[in-house]
């Protein structure tokens, strides 16, 4: 074997990298299950959960499954490229007689295929399974058929189109390729923001704008408050899915809409939804979106610098038998090394994003008072089966929102306040910590 010392490295960094995470999930569950245990009374207060093994139980599950998916999927990685698949996806492609970047193009369809067919099992177990056993599929098999198809379709689309203009840039533009590369990330992530609400989106779910009634005048009412001026604001039919609820901001100018789930609407109260509505509105106030999303640009800089080394490192190919023209190949390999890279700086990511979302929730507090804020958060906590008390360590590699305990502990400890249904400030008066 040529180059032991890299296929070493190599192996090294994608084994060790999901170990490290292996740990980080388990000490995640260990911990989350003790401190649920001891802050039952809180969890079952604030959370509104009788059954704490329901989500002591979800907790695990979904985190062992996570693992199983993750582990099987590197396995299956491994064994092709050390079995000699990959130089034979390349040696069979060229035998296609087509250009480099056409070849490219195939080549990416099908790991696209090949990953939405390694997925397909798990989904379905996630779905009918997990999922349906804690009670939040709402999902038909049809609608799953058809959902995995949309989305296997715009997949192929999206990787076809991008995919070949950066093999384009690699093979027209020399040096300058990643420059080109980068530019186009700003260019699809700024079109997406558009593309999404008005065009992808609508191919999942309906949306119905909010245009009367009583949550239309809850909604007009947090506008004035926050000297808002928009109209666009639609509830999600989400509950054709799942049982889980949300929230969410995106695109700017004259496309910016927030999005409310439907199962939002229908399991909280008025004030506890002007709250979240106040929490996303401040990402848009507080120029959140512009600022998380100079920091990705920053980011992907970095990383189109570190991908345009290792597709230019010619041992990268003689260690896996393919030919340096096979461009498309070297930039797999690249990125299966850049992977870990991402993975390993998330926190410096995730810290800017908790930082913001800190910001959101006490603007929404300032905004419409700190109880429906925090009634919010325990019913949104409850409701999703959220991991109430991640392991530190789980959380700042994973969590790009503080957990819901710390959140309730920053708006009390700010605003000296329990919940609006409580005026003595319990449940949760003090929010416990991590040991």
């Amino acid at each position: 074997m040529q180059y032991p010392t890299l296929h070493l490295g190599f192996v090294l960094l994608l084994v060790g990298t999901q170990a490290f995470f292996t740990v980080l999930s388990i000490l995640n569950v260990r911990h989350a299950a003790r401190l649920v245990e001891r802050e039952r009374e809180w969890v079952s207060t604030v959370f509104s959960i009788d059954d704490l093994d329901e989500l002591r139980g979800y907790h695990r599950l979904t985190a062992a499954f996570s693992e199983l998916q993750s582990w099987l999927g590197l396995g299956i990685l491994l064994l092709v490229l050390y079995a000699g698949g990959l130089s034979w996806a390349v040696g069979l492609l060229a035998a296609t007689g087509l250009g480099s970047i056409s070849q490219g193009i195939l080549f990416f369809i099908g790991l696209v295929v090949a990953a939405q067919l390694f997925s397909l099992p798990f989904s379905i177990v996630s779905t009918f399974g997990i999922e349906e056993i804690f009670g939040f599929n709402q999902q038909t098999p049809g609608l799953f058929v058809r959902d995995t198809v949309v989305t296997l379709g715009m997949s192929v689309l999206f990787v076809a189109i991008l995919g070949g203009a950066v093999l384009a840039f690699i093979e027209f533009l020399g040096q300058w390729w990643p420059l080109a590369a980068w530019g186009l990330f700003v260019v699809f992530s700024l079109s997406m923001q558009i593309l999404y609400p008005r065009v992808i989106a609508p191919l999942f779910n309906d949306f119905e704008p909010v245009d009367a009634g009583e949550l239309r005048t809850a909604v007009e009412d947090v506008f004035e408050r926050a000297d808002f001026r928009t109209s666009a604001i639609y509830t999600m039919n989400a509950s054709r899915r799942s049982s889980h609820l949300n929230a969410y901001f995106v695109g700017f100018g004259q496309t910016k809409r927030v999005v409310l789930f439907d199962t939002l609407v229908e399991k909280m109260r008025l004030p506890e939804l002007q709250s979240v509505l106040a929490h996303e509105l401040a990402h848009w106030k507080e120029k959140h979106i512009w600022k998380q999303f100079a920091s990705s640009t920053l980011r992907m800089g970095i990383v189109f610098a570190l991908l345009a080394f290792l597709v230019a490192f010619e041992p990268l190919y003689a260690a896996f038998g393919i030919p340096e023209t096979a461009t498309y190949a070297g930039l797999l390999l690249a990125l299966l090394i850049v992977g870990p890279i991402l993975q390993f700086t998330a926190p410096l990511a995730n810290r800017l994003s908790l930082k913001h979302e800190r910001e959101a929730d006490a603007y929404a507090a300032e905004l419409m008072g700190p109880g429906p804020m925090i009634d919010a958060l325990g019913r949104l906590g409850g409701e999703n089966l959220a991991n109430p008390f991640p392991h530190p360590w789980y959380a700042t590699f994973h969590y790009s929102h503080p957990p819901i305990p710390e959140r309730i502990r920053l708006l009390q400890e700010r605003h000296g306040a329990g919940t609006a249904d409580d005026s003595t400030g319990r449940p949760g008066e003090v929010a416990p910590g991590d040991d």
